[in-house]
C-alpha cells in the first residue's frame, strides 16, 4: 500500500495544485472521488492489469465515468493510464483529500473512549483539540469499554492516552521495575 501511495503522491499534489490555482478544488475532490470508485470496480481492475492497451483502457474508462469527469480529469486518466497507473487512482484521491484537509486548516481526530460521549463532553474535546492544534476538527468519536474509564485522542501523529487501562498497565509497569 505504501507504494502505491508513493506512485499516487505526485499525482494527487499536481491534481490539488491545480484545482487550487483554478479555485475548483470541491469539484476535482468529486471527480476524484468518484473515478476512485470506478477503479476499485472488480471488471474494471481485471481490465488494469494489463489485458487492454492503455490508449484503449483510458478510453473506456472515460466512457465509463461519462460527465463526471471534465476534460482535465479525463487528461489526468489518460496521463495514468499511459503510465500504467490508473489502480493508484484510490489513493490518489486519498491523498487529495488530505491535501484539502491540510489546506482548510482541518484535522479528522479519533476519539475512543469508555462509554458513550454527550455532545458537551464532545465539545469540550473539539475545542480544547482546536486550541492545541490550530485547526478544525472533525471528531470519530467510538467506544472500547476496555478502556475502563477517559478516553484515547488519536489526530494524525499524536497520541493523547487518558485512560485508565494505560495508567494501570504504567503502574504495573513502575511495580515491575
Amino acid at each position: 500500500m505504501s507504494e502505491l501511495t508513493t506512485i499516487a503522491r505526485p499525482y494527487a499534489k499536481a491534481a490539488f495544485d491545480y484545482a487550487v490555482e483554478q479555485k475548483i478544488i470541491a469539484g476535482w475532490q468529486e471527480m476524484l472521488v468518484f473515478a476512485a470508485q470506478v477503479a476499485k470496480n472488480p471488471e474494471i481492475k481485471n481490465l488494469m492489469s494489463g489485458a487492454v492497451a492503455p490508449e484503449s483502457l483510458a478510453e473506456l474508462f472515460n466512457k465509463v465515468c461519462g460527465e463526471q469527469l471534465d476534460q482535465h480529469g479525463q487528461n489526468l486518466v489518460k496521463v495514468l493510464a499511459e503510465n500504467k497507473r490508473l489502480q493508484a487512482l484510490p489513493e490518489i484521491s486519498e491523498l487529495f483529500n488530505e491535501f484539502k484537509a491540510e489546506f482548510d486548516k482541518e484535522i479528522e481526530v479519533d476519539v475512543t473512549s469508555a462509554s458513550e460521549l454527550n455532545v458537551k463532553q464532545q465539545a469540550d474535546i473539539s475545542a480544547a483539540l482546536e486550541k492545541r492544534l490550530a485547526r478544525k476538527v472533525k471528531l470519530n468519536c467510538s467506544v472500547d469499554p476496555t478502556l475502563i474509564a477517559g478516553v484515547v485522542i488519536k489526530a494524525g501523529d499524536t497520541v493523547i492516552d487518558g485512560s485508565v487501562k494505560s495508567k494501570l498497565n504504567r503502574l504495573t509497569d513502575a511495580l515491575q521495575a
